[in-house]
């Protein structure tokens, strides 16, 4: 994100019927997909469109959905190879992984 004033960054959704969390703007669509079993959450897909790419949305819905599974005392299995990436940068986020 080019601005770290939290007032400025895109709101993130989460649409917990479509297991997804999402970020609308500009009218284009950017969203991290999940499936919950067995109370481990597994985050199986993160997509931002080409228009939106380079602006930080997508470690903005993983950041959010790993939250969500914090707070929810959940395991994550991270299957969308960005949401791993996102992990293993910031170790704040390795002990949710489900071993």
């Amino acid at each position: 994100m080019t601005s770290s004033d939290p007032a400025e960054l895109p709101r993130v959704r989460h649409d917990a019927a479509a297991q997804r969390f999402e970020i609308t703007l500009a009218g284009a669509l950017a969203h991290l997909d999940y499936t919950v079993a067995g109370g481990v959450i597994e985050m199986t897909h993160t997509f931002v469109p080409p228009e939106l790419r380079g602006r930080g949305l997508a470690e903005l819905l993983v950041r959010a959905a790993l939250a969500w599974a914090r707070a929810g005392k959940q395991r994550v299995v991270p299957s969308c190879a960005y949401v791993a990436a996102v992990i293993e940068r910031h170790a704040e986020f390795k002990d949710l992984v489900a071993q």
